[in-house]
């Protein structure tokens, strides 16, 4: 047994299926199911059964996740000690961000680091799930949030406004014919959700989207109205605000990483750079527009 085999076990284990560890681990459903097998072989046991509901840990199973969690533990407690002591701007940097972000404000900032540190293997990782800091699945994570983790080590780059938009078409029919304005279901995030809920007074909706890209996208099909951060709305010609920006809608935005990465050059490195990068775009963030900008 080695740890190459107890990683992947453990993301199988806490992925809940076969699939789902490969997905973690970016490798083959074939490939995790044929080293699944081969560890339950050379240990004798079984460790996962395929159920109805899915895949659950055998007795056998649930003893190794223990041991494994505390060996993981172990090894990535010596991976931050002596990545503390790395004062290279060199070696691999993981940086999670939501997609929205990711592939728009964002990419820019992310491309000049890379351009400017060409000896750090960048990898950019997009999710809009928590990504573990802890466990390592990520050296970096950008986040909305006002709550960040008082685990981790963090710095609050930016204050993002967010208001209601649609497209221009559907606002002046709206305006013209009159009646209830029609919501977008959304479940991008528990913010947008929650402020949708108040906000369209528990009317039933029957067009839904999981992701901010794919609202501005259903907007501009003039099919409603909807919530978007200031800095995708206000970039989209297409779309106009149905009303101002609520300042109780604003989310921080806040870099996090994990402590033992306090002192690794790359991530100070990378922080810095995103604070100023950030900085000259607090205008976009807030939602203030130009001609704001001069009154």
């Amino acid at each position: 047994m080695n740890w190459d085999d107890l990683r992947l076990f453990l993301a199988v284990a806490r992925e809940g299926s076969i699939s789902g560890g490969a997905r973690k681990l970016g490798v083959q459903h074939s490939t995790v199911s044929r080293r699944m097998q081969t560890l339950e072989t050379k240990l004798g046991v079984r460790l996962i059964e395929r159920k109805k509901s899915g895949y659950e840990l055998t007795p056998a199973g649930e003893s190794l996740k223990i041991a494994a969690c505390r060996m993981e533990h172990e090894v990535l407690e010596v991976d931050g000690f002596l990545g503390g002591r790395d004062n290279r701007l060199i070696g691999e940097l993981r940086v999670s961000a939501i997609s929205s972000m990711a592939s728009g404000i964002l990419m820019p900032m992310f491309a000049k680091f890379s351009r400017n540190n060409p000896d750090v293997d960048l990898h950019v990782l997009v999710s809009n799930k928590n990504i573990s800091l802890v466990e390592r699945d990520a050296d970096v994570a950008i986040r909305l949030t006002n709550t960040p983790s008082d685990a981790l080590i963090g710095t609050q780059l930016a204050t993002v406004s967010s208001t209601i938009y649609a497209s221009h078409h559907y606002l002046d029919q709206l305006r013209s014919e009159g009646g209830k304005p029609k919501w977008l279901g959304v479940s991008c995030c528990a913010f947008h959700q929650s402020w949708t809920k108040k906000s369209a007074a528990g009317q039933r909706h029957n067009f839904f989207v999981d992701d901010a890209l794919l609202t501005t996208a259903a907007l501009k099909q003039h099919m409603g109205l909807a919530y978007l951060p200031c800095f995708i709305g206000d970039s989209e010609p297409e779309l106009a605000r149905y009303c101002a920006p609520d300042p109780q809608m604003n989310l921080g935005l806040w870099l996090l990483f994990h402590p033992d990465l306090k002192r690794t050059a790359r991530v100070l490195a990378f922080r810095d750079h995103m604070i100023h990068e950030v900085k000259l775009q607090t205008a976009l963030l807030t939602g203030k527009r130009p001609e704001q900008l001069h009154t």
